[in-house]
């Protein structure tokens, strides 16, 4: 069950709801938000709501069935908007876009950048300075400095970041130059991570799907950022691996709509990751759109071939360029239905 407390609600009265719900054999978890006093009751044994849902200082009550319960659509009907400020918003019945490199480069790289995005309306830049990469060998990523330098450029221009924070240890030495971080899909249970970015900040957090996650474990990870404290969560498919190999990954298209079914939260769609082709992109691109995703995260670079990472799906600032046009003219498509 999922309890939610009125937000005077005395010290006297919540004490009342936990014994109560103590008493129907289940176990209470207080979880604190920045929205939000709840109650998480987890057990098996049934019982009438109407028994507890009287109770002073019970604002709202609800029987979640799922494992994840936070995130569950099955309580928060309304769908969760992340405000970014300055007019950037990530909710249902919108669409943004997030695009940009694969790896901070420096400095030239990110002014152009800044400014390709800006000239396509784009509010939303991209990019990693912490990079986890299969060979120990390959380029790593700038650090905590090309963050704050990439933060201060993003900033002049008025632009958001999203970045990736791979260890608990980075989170207070990012938290004043990040916008959103990302759970990349090698730390989707990373459960320390997720347990601190629940209590360690107020930014909003992405997770990506993991590599052969499913869809109910990367719900989880998410309630695990929830529970933590933090209901500023996005949820992104960036496609998971199979037995293809004609593909990085397979971009599981049924996410998409199988999570707009479940959750509350808004859900990304990352087509670089997901089909790891650049010539592809664009087609994954636009059918995540008409699958329902909330927005779109892809990688693009002045010249993809002379990208420190990822550059084989990587578009140019060209095949961005039409992306981002085609994106806007399918999202208007979608809103006709």
């Amino acid at each position: 069950m999922i309890i939610q407390f009125e937000q005077e609600i005395e010290e006297a009265q919540k004490e009342a709801i936990i014994s109560k719900v103590k008493g129907l054999k289940y176990k209470p978890t207080e979880v604190k938000t920045q929205k939000g006093d709840y109650l998480i009751g987890t057990g098996k044994k049934d019982f009438d709501i109407r028994s507890i849902g009287y109770m002073d200082g019970i604002k709202d009550i609800h029987i979640v069935s799922d494992d994840y319960k936070l995130v569950s659509k099955k309580w928060k009907v309304n769908p969760t908007v992340i405000d970014l400020g300055d007019g950037i918003v990530i909710e249902e019945g919108g669409f943004q876009i997030m695009a940009g490199p694969c790896s901070i480069e420096g400095e030239d790289q990110i002014r152009k950048t800044i400014a390709h995005l800006k000239s396509q309306g784009i509010s939303i830049m991209r990019g990693g300075v912490y990079k986890p990469r299969s060979s120990p060998y390959a380029f790593r990523g700038l650090g905590i400095d090309g963050l704050k330098l990439w933060y201060e450029l993003a900033k002049e221009a008025g632009m958001k970041i999203i970045t990736e924070v791979m260890q608990v240890s980075q989170i207070a030495e990012m938290d004043p130059y990040v916008d959103i971080y990302q759970v990349g899909a090698r730390n989707t249970q990373n459960f320390n991570l997720l347990d601190e970015l629940g209590k360690g900040t107020d930014k909003p957090v992405m997770i990506k799907r993991g590599i052969s996650g499913t869809i109910d474990e990367l719900l989880s990870s998410a309630e695990y950022v929830f529970s933590g404290g933090n209901e500023r969560l996005l949820l992104c498919e960036r496609g998971i691996r199979t037995y293809e190999k004609a593909t990085r990954n397979t971009m599981d298209l049924n996410a998409v709509a199988v999570l707009k079914e479940k959750t509350h939260l808004p859900v990304i769609a990352d087509p670089s990751h997901g089909i790891g082709l650049r010539n592809h992109v664009e087609p994954i691109a636009l059918a995540s759109i008409m699958a329902g995703a909330d927005g779109v995260i892809f990688e693009s670079h002045e010249i993809p071939e002379e990208a420190y990472s990822d550059g084989q799906q990587t578009l140019n600032f060209s095949e961005s360029n039409r992306l981002i046009e085609r994106m806007r003219k399918t999202f208007e498509l979608r809103k006709s239905f």
